[in-house]
């Protein structure tokens, strides 16, 4: 796999024991955004905050999707793994 690409949000985490790349592009956004009910992303801190585990496995989906890996993957990530993804994921785009 190559290397992330920073200036685009990227960063690869280990999730169902391979290295996946997830990125928070804008198609991503709109997934995450559907999926948690939100009117826009100004929203998304403090929904984060109260995610299900079903919301945290669409949000995991829609980063894998948009770091151009499978989303079905999100189904077999642990829940250390997800939260840890979604931690590096949104660090990453800070």
């Amino acid at each position: 796999m190559p290397a992330p690409n920073p200036a685009r949000g990227e960063v690869v985490v280990t999730i169902a024991g391979a290295p996946r790349r997830l990125c928070l592009t804008l198609g991503a956004l709109a997934r995450i955004e559907a999926a948690l009910g939100l009117n826009d992303w100004s929203q998304l801190p403090d929904r984060i905050a109260t995610l299900s585990a079903s919301d945290l496995s669409c949000v995991l989906a829609a980063l894998l999707d948009g770091g151009d890996e499978p989303p079905e993957i999100a189904a077999r990530a642990t829940v250390p793994e997800a939260a840890s993804a979604l931690a590096a994921a949104l660090a990453a785009c800070a």
